[in-house]
């Protein structure tokens, strides 16, 4: 009798890990058409004017399943946040593995400026919103303004290495040069975004970021 009770005892282990899965997947698609839906919604009517009970209709959600995942609205649009920040992060983290010299680095960076526009001409009113709600709310301008303070924290690292590494030149202010790097990349996001038909704003950006690479370089003897 014993060797027959284990194949059962396999058989219920192996559903019981069956059922968690398929429990896995269900709450992952539910969280997924819950931002889309809010994003959605947040972007046509601004996050102020979206309820929890709009995005659960849109979504095709109950207000128990949005709660069990999210525990408010701001934490929703919080999580959106996060998100859209994290293809950011992951390039950039992939471009620093690289090893390469930073002036190629930046380059390769401006390089997928492409996509980033691709990404933010559907996205310039969640854009707006996540910058008007950080005016109004604390969580969310601490959310807002700490990946921005991020990415100069890592440009200006970026550029004191190419100062070591002799391709930038000496006395160069490199938490300046961040700032400055920051501001000429969003500015040009947001102009290519708000007026899109008025220039090519990728090779804009580009050619933009090069040249404030190029003035950075050490000028040859």
């Amino acid at each position: 009798m014993r060797h027959l009770d284990k194949p059962r005892i396999a058989v219920i282990i192996n559903t019981d890990q069956s059922v968690c899965i398929d429990m896995q997947q269900r709450s992952e698609e539910t969280i997924t058409q819950i931002i889309a839906a809010a994003t959605e919604l947040f972007c046509r009517s601004g996050y102020d004017a979206t309820g929890v009970a709009e995005i659960c209709s849109k979504a095709g959600v109950s207000k128990g399943a949005f709660y069990h995942h999210f525990p408010s609205k701001q934490a929703l649009f919080l999580t959106i946040l996060d998100r859209w920040l994290y293809g950011i992060d992951q390039n950039l983290s992939a471009f620093r593995r690289e090893n390469k010299p930073v002036p190629q680095t930046l380059s390769r960076m401006a390089g997928t400026i492409g996509t980033v526009f691709q990404v933010a001409r559907g996205q310039l009113p969640m854009f707006m919103e996540f910058m008007v709600q950080a005016s109004r709310d604390e969580e969310v301008w601490q959310a807002t303004i700490s990946p921005y303070r991020r990415y100069q924290q890592q440009f200006a690292a970026l550029i004191r290495e190419g100062i070591r590494e002799g391709s930038f030149r000496e006395g160069l202010n490199a938490n300046t040069s961040a700032w400055v790097l920051m501001a000429l990349a969003v500015g040009i996001l947001l102009q290519g975004v708000v007026d899109p038909s008025v220039a090519d704003w990728e090779a804009v950006a580009r050619q933009g970021i090069e040249l404030f690479i190029c003035s950075m370089k050490r000028s040859n003897p």
